[in-house]
């Protein structure tokens, strides 16, 4: 009786060791499933937002834009001038949308599949040549691919839809707002030339710096 019951024990502790490392093998599985599929929905987001506009990423830095627009407007400072503040938006607009597309990009080829890889790869290399990039066929492979591990019905074949490009990202005023709050701050502290109107400008720097702060930039999912 000793020794069968030492043989159940042994039998049953072994059955419990096993089942608790198989757990958490499924549970360290999931997390990284889960994961990666966070990943992968962020990126699709960044990629795919936009159904409308300019749907191509402009790899040009804004250094590159400048140095075209001397170019063609020649030595006229006043000129090249104007036309840089006239651009700024834009150019500032594409190049956020493009730093975005380029962090998608690389988390893509960290864990997409080899499709994914493929596809990101061709993109990358377009970006460095300076060529004008579309993500809609990455952008189709990761929807069919996010949509099959979460066991979803596949798109309808009869469905027209349209050519998908990045997410046109908003500009945020944190930066004015701050500067101004700064700029506030210097006057209160030097009129008053004492510690109360001192202490009272701070107040007002931090405050704005909260508000600054509060307005972000907003985008998918994400990495």
């Amino acid at each position: 009786m000793i020794g069968l019951s030492l043989i159940t024990l042994i039998g049953v502790g072994i059955r419990l060791l096993v089942m608790f490392v198989i757990q958490q093998r499924r549970e360290r599985m999931n997390r990284q499933i889960n994961e990666r599929l966070r990943t992968l929905i962020a990126a699709y987001r960044t990629l795919g937002g936009s159904f409308t506009g300019d749907l191509a990423v402009n790899p040009r830095h804004r250094r590159e834009l400048r140095i075209r627009t001397g170019e063609s407007l020649g030595s006229g400072g006043e000129a090249m001038d104007g036309n840089d503040s006239g651009n700024e938006a834009g150019s500032d607009r594409a190049r956020r949308i493009r730093d975005a597309v380029e962090a998608a990009l690389s988390d893509i080829i960290l864990l997409g599949t080899e499709e994914h890889v493929r596809l990101a790869e061709r993109a990358a290399r377009e970006l460095v040549s300076g060529q004008l990039v579309h993500t809609h066929d990455l952008v189709v492979s990761l929807r069919n691919f996010i949509r099959k591990a979460l066991d979803l019905d596949p798109i309808p074949p009869g469905l027209a839809i349209p050519m998908q490009g990045p997410a046109r990202l908003q500009a945020s005023g944190g930066r004015g707002k701050d500067d101004g709050s700064k700029e506030g701050a210097g006057k209160t502290g030097g009129g008053g030339g004492g510690g109360g109107d001192m202490h009272a400008g701070g107040d007002i720097a931090v405050t704005g710096g909260i508000g600054a702060d509060d307005h972000e930039m907003t985008s998918p999912g994400g990495r």
